[in-house]
């Protein structure tokens, strides 16, 4: 039973919706964004209120009822709000600059990678190790900052390479030292 599906989404006034031909269209204050809705699921509008209903009632139409309620609520939060993710580099002579829509990354590697930024994601590099990236779109945003977290993921033993702000590392204790 899907609860998260049933939860009306609140739409601001500022947010305006459209939905015609199974592909609704959110626009706000930051941007627009579109997608197309499965067939197995329905939008009713409302006065200030979205609901998303289910065609089929089976377990897969249950569950894309709370995926679409989920991609929709994020649809207008993005275009109200936004989103950001932050990532933190650690390591001696790790460091991050940008250059247009591009991080030039030095993260331990015999040359610079540069990571060349979507259409819509913006950053900010702060203390050369710190990466602010945002967006209105979540779903590309945390595919960004996932790539470029997987140019250098940290490692255990002294934590060095690309986190996410709020991630924690389980460190290892290393050789242990034998007699």
């Amino acid at each position: 039973m899907s609860r998260v599906g049933k939860k009306p989404i609140p739409i601001p006034d500022k947010v305006k919706i459209s939905y015609k031909d199974r592909v609704l269209t959110v626009q706000g204050a930051k941007g627009s964004l579109t997608r197309s809705i499965h067939p197995a699921v329905d939008l009713k509008i409302d006065d200030g209120v979205m609901n998303v209903t289910t065609m089929v009632d089976d377990r897969s139409g249950r569950a894309l009822q709370g995926l679409t309620r989920s991609l929709v609520a994020n649809m207008v939060t993005g275009v109200n709000q936004g989103f950001e993710r932050v990532l933190e580099i650690s390591g001696i002579g790790y460091r991050a600059e940008l250059k247009g829509q591009m991080v030039v990354l030095n993260i331990g590697y015999s040359n610079p990678v540069e990571f060349d930024l979507p259409e819509g994601i913006t950053a900010v590099v702060e203390k050369n190790n710190i990466i602010k990236l945002s967006g209105i779109d979540k779903e590309k945003l945390g595919r960004t900052a996932a790539a470029i977290r997987k140019l250098r993921p940290p490692e255990p033993y002294k934590g060095k390479g690309i986190k996410y702000a709020e991630e924690r590392i389980r460190r290892k204790a290393g050789k242990a030292g034998t007699k």
